[in-house]
């Protein structure tokens, strides 16, 4: 499972290896499918919000943020990011999280949920998002399908670049939809002008659409709607990443 200590030495290449990441892009969906289920501005809450760059666009964007993460390297990255109190950070593990008081929505992207390994812990995560939503607010994360796992399967991903390098090898167990990566990063020290290396081990869980409608249920939250990812289209078997809406139907 994702640990404090996860992405401690990705951290300071995070951004750099995540260049891929269309971030505009997925903020341009998520405020859509936000003001689709009426939260056009308001108090929203990142869970496991990373270095930011998200938390920081849905800002930009006229909602006031506040970003959940269990990584302090993270969070330090985020708050380099964003030197303004206009974002409040929270260091916390998302199945313990707590809020001051309530928000109009609540949005985990980036595959955050495939992080929670069980689904007693899933559950946990749903019920503090419904306790913390003001009445009828929204939920908004996705996750990566079983067919993404399968389709990534046991492989390697090597990727070279002058603030660092990478390799990263890929385990999928399909028996207990467990996907394990070994991350393997080599950092440079631009003031030794050496690279350090780091060895990291990640863990997800994939989850088919049928048990997060069961854990949204157990949690008291009202499930809405699935899609695949970016669009309002219905998930296909092909799927890679999709997006739930749920909302919160009492405390």
């Amino acid at each position: 499972m994702m640990t404090s200590e996860s992405y401690t030495s990705f951290a300071s290449v995070y951004d750099v290896f995540m260049d891929n990441v269309p971030y505009e892009e997925w903020c341009e969906y998520l405020v859509g499918l936000l003001h689709t289920y009426g939260c056009e501005e308001g108090l929203v809450a990142d869970l496991g919000c990373g270095t930011g760059k998200l938390t920081s666009l849905l800002s930009s964007k006229g909602y006031d943020m506040i970003g959940i993460d269990n990584s302090w390297d993270m969070l330090d990255i985020a708050k380099e990011h964003n030197k303004s109190d206009e974002i409040l950070y929270l260091l916390q593990d998302m199945r313990e999280f707590e809020l001051y008081g309530t928000v109009k929505a609540v949005v985990s992207i980036c595959d955050s949920m495939n992080y929670i390994l069980e689904e007693e812990d899933l559950i946990q995560v749903f019920r503090l998002v419904n306790n913390y939503l003001d009445p009828k607010g929204i939920f908004i994360f996705d996750c990566n399908t079983i067919s993404k796992y399968m389709e990534i399967g046991d492989s390697v991903i090597a990727e070279n670049r002058d603030e660092g390098s990478f390799i990263w090898e890929n385990e999928y167990n399909e028996d207990d939809q467990l996907n394990i990566y070994d991350l393997t990063l080599f950092i440079k020290d631009k003031k030794q002008d050496v690279y350090h290396k780091y060895q990291e081990t990640h863990y997800q869980r994939a989850y088919t659409i049928e048990q997060i409608k069961y854990c949204l249920d157990v949690a008291g939250l009202e499930f809405v709607a699935v899609y695949d990812a970016f669009t309002t289209n219905p998930p296909t078997k092909d799927s890679e990443r999709i997006y739930f809406i749920a909302r919160e139907r009492g405390k």
